[in-house]
């Protein structure tokens, strides 16, 4: 019977951008955003705070949109300061390119094992689900979730003990599973 892990998200992310006013590196997004109507055409930014001065910066939403191409719902959201939303957008990839901001997740998530019954099997069968497009060291998770050093789990892959359909090594924002044996 396989286990199932998550990746599951604590807090927004920090945005990785420079400051105008101190030269610091990233800001913190609090979910709050700014909805500026011009006639029929409306701005929207996500609010985020300087890491290093406390200063606030934009990240652009909406540009120039007309009311009626903007979902109600959405507007209603923004006005709401919903949260929920603010880390959606900071997962949409043309919010990120059009900014030219990058996503730093250390700190900002927690590995949800479910306990620790399956250490004590000679065989784990295990899958990993993502709540949010983290990006990850599965071998880092691994190590983690079983209590292991990250030495004794790339030896584990080495030696044919750690077995997945997907690679191991590197940064993965999906779903993956793994079977470990000892």
């Amino acid at each position: 019977m396989p286990t199932h892990w998550a990746v599951v998200p604590t807090r927004l992310p920090l945005v990785l951008r420079r400051c105008h006013a101190c030269a610091s590196g990233s800001f913190r997004p609090h979910g709050k955003f700014r909805v500026n109507a011009n006639h029929k055409l409306l701005d929207a930014w996500l609010l985020a705070l300087c890491t290093g001065c406390g200063d606030t910066t934009g990240i652009t939403v909406l540009e120039r949109a007309h009311v009626r191409s903007v979902r109600p719902e959405l507007l209603d959201r923004m006005h709401a300061n919903d949260p929920a939303l603010a880390a959606e957008l900071l997962q949409d990839g043309l919010v990120r390119r059009r900014n030219h901001v990058a996503l730093d997740w250390t700190g900002a998530w927690r590995l949800d094992t479910g306990g620790v019954d399956h250490l004590d099997r000679e065989a784990a069968e295990v899958s990993v689900r993502f709540a949010a497009r983290i990006p990850v060291r599965p071998l880092r998770l691994i190590a983690d979730g079983c209590g292991l050093s990250r030495g004794e789990t790339e030896r584990l892959l080495a030696e044919g003990g750690l077995v997945s359909a997907v690679r191991l090594t590197g940064r993965r924002t999906d779903d993956f599973g793994f079977l470990l044996k000892r």
